[in-house]
């Protein structure tokens, strides 16, 4: 599907949705069967289903989506982020936690049967902008805020640690093993490592205002973000300024996601615009884009656990893309 010339990609797979997505998460934890765990947001619900594609079960013809449960949810979901105590072997058991114009986290466990909890977290002062389980065990859930502070959160709802940021919190990344390292991002442009034993920042990166940033967590040396209608790569080994800034989209950069699957490969997507918004996936290893796509009035941005396949949310669809690598 993918050629040497950037062009013009409709999505691979479409899914249709009731309402508007507002925000859409690949677990990217083994749900413990061949599917994965997909949550998408709208105004006042969260789905949680489950995602089969042809790569991976030549009987599945494109995407297989199963609707698992629909959460009722008072406001319109900002951000979403997955437990990796989700599973569906053994015990089915479904954890995921939101963030809502309320300023509040809500932490939703079900046992996709008669169990159902939402847990409400209050203590963050203006919007929730990301927000991430600790990947290990999902025991705590560290979020970020216009506010300027990180918090992290036990599952009861009570602050284990704060840290003050010296503007908007917009991106916060745990390492998937030395659980003790947490990455925050603010949109001023400077991106922390925290030691969560020591509470202490114990390395910076540095640019130009960002609106998103993402860890590389298949290579931790690498960080992304995007500035500007730029994308930047950090190689924390070498430089605290990034080593590489290409123009990515005509207006602003929203988001920056790095596959799962590719160390090399990463999408973007630019500002909503009034009708399309545009995504766009880059290899780093090829000097033009690998895909461009388009969605109507698209939101949120999510890689498959294994397969180079992202999602983005739009106008009561899921729109997919599979890349060649």
């Amino acid at each position: 599907m993918a050629s040497v010339a950037a062009d013009f990609h409709s999505p691979s797979y479409t899914v249709p949705c009731d309402d508007f997505v507002h925000v859409v998460e690949f677990s990217p934890f083994s749900s413990g069967t061949p599917a994965s765990l997909l949550a998408y947001g709208g105004n006042q619900y969260v789905v949680v289903g489950t995602c089969l594609f042809q790569e991976e079960d030549v009987e599945v013809e494109g995407v297989e989506f199963n609707v698992l449960r629909a959460f009722h949810h008072e406001l319109r979901v900002d951000a979403l982020a997955w437990s990796p105590e989700s599973r569906l072997d053994r015990i089915p058991t479904i954890r995921l936690c939101t963030a809502a114009a309320d300023r509040k986290l809500r932490l939703l466990t079900s046992d996709l049967q008669d169990r159902h909890e939402v847990k409400v977290m209050e203590g963050h002062t203006s919007y929730i902008n990301h927000l991430v389980f600790e990947p290990m065990e999902g025991k705590q859930i560290a979020s970020v805020s216009d506010d300027h502070t990180c918090r992290v959160w036990d599952l009861d709802g009570n602050e284990s640690a704060t840290f003050r940021l010296q503007s908007p919190g917009i991106s916060v990344c745990w390492h998937p093993k030395e659980v003790f390292k947490l990455m925050v991002a603010e949109k001023k442009g400077t991106i922390r490592f925290y030691d969560m034993v020591t509470q202490q920042a114990i390395l910076s990166l540095e640019s130009e205002p960002l609106m998103s940033a993402d860890w590389c967590l298949t290579n931790t040396i690498k960080v992304g973000g995007v500035s500007g209608s730029d994308w930047l790569i950090w190689d924390i080994t070498r430089s605290s300024y990034p080593q590489e800034k290409r123009p990515a989209h005509i207006d602003k950069a929203r988001l920056f996601r790095w596959s799962r699957a590719n160390e090399n490969l990463f999408a973007t997507t630019g500002c909503p615009g009034k009708i399309n918004t545009q995504l766009i996936i880059h290899h780093l290893g090829h000097p033009q884009p690998v895909a461009i796509g388009s969605v109507t009035v698209g939101s949120g941005l999510s890689w498959h656990r294994t397969l180079p396949l992202c999602v983005v949310g739009g106008d009561r669809k899921l729109c997919f893309w599979m890349t060649e690598m």
